[in-house]
């Protein structure tokens, strides 16, 4: 495998032949072979399991968006988003993912016009000394956790009572 120096541009790559040769573009030159895994990058790409190792984001980024009503008992999905906005439309009991390495998310919880919707948190859910923080009970009115990833779920409050 060849080390590349110089920058590679998304619209002027490189150009490949049969053999995984590839013929430099912006790169030093010569002729450098690539495994047969190399792409070609132009335009907006889906990555699918793929990992990006110390990529740098120049226009920011914006995570997927989970939008629901709860009822009476709600599974989190982070396949739907990291960032779920849920409406309390019943004292609801909620389910959480099992904690893997690397996972978190941001629980936007909103009460409905009606209010006083309760919460029963997850027993793998650990608080800030032991106790779960008592959510805002107004009607229409939003309380914002950040679950992080451990052997159980690390909550914290990241602020409550906000106006929806």
């Amino acid at each position: 495998m060849a080390t590349l120096s110089g920058i590679i541009t998304p619209t002027n790559v490189l150009t490949s032949t049969s053999t995984n040769t590839v013929t430099n573009k912006d790169l030093t030159s010569g002729t450098n072979t690539f495994p047969t895994s190399l792409a070609t990058l132009t335009g907006t790409q889906t990555l699918t399991n793929k990992t990006i190792e110390a990529g740098t984001f120049t226009n920011g980024y914006t995570e997927e968006v989970a939008t629901a009503n709860t009822s009476t008992a709600y599974t989190i999905d982070l396949a739907n988003g990291t960032v779920q906005i849920l409406t309390l439309t019943g004292n609801c009991t909620y389910t959480f993912p099992t904690a893997t390495a690397g996972k978190s998310f941001i629980l936007i919880q909103k009460q409905d016009g009606t209010g006083s919707r309760t919460v029963t948190w997850p027993a793998a859910v650990q608080w800030p000394g032991g106790t779960a923080p008592t959510i805002t009970s107004t009607a229409s009115k939003a309380d914002k956790f950040i679950f992080t990833d451990g052997t159980n779920w690390l909550g914290s409050n990241a602020g409550q009572n906000y106006t929806v």
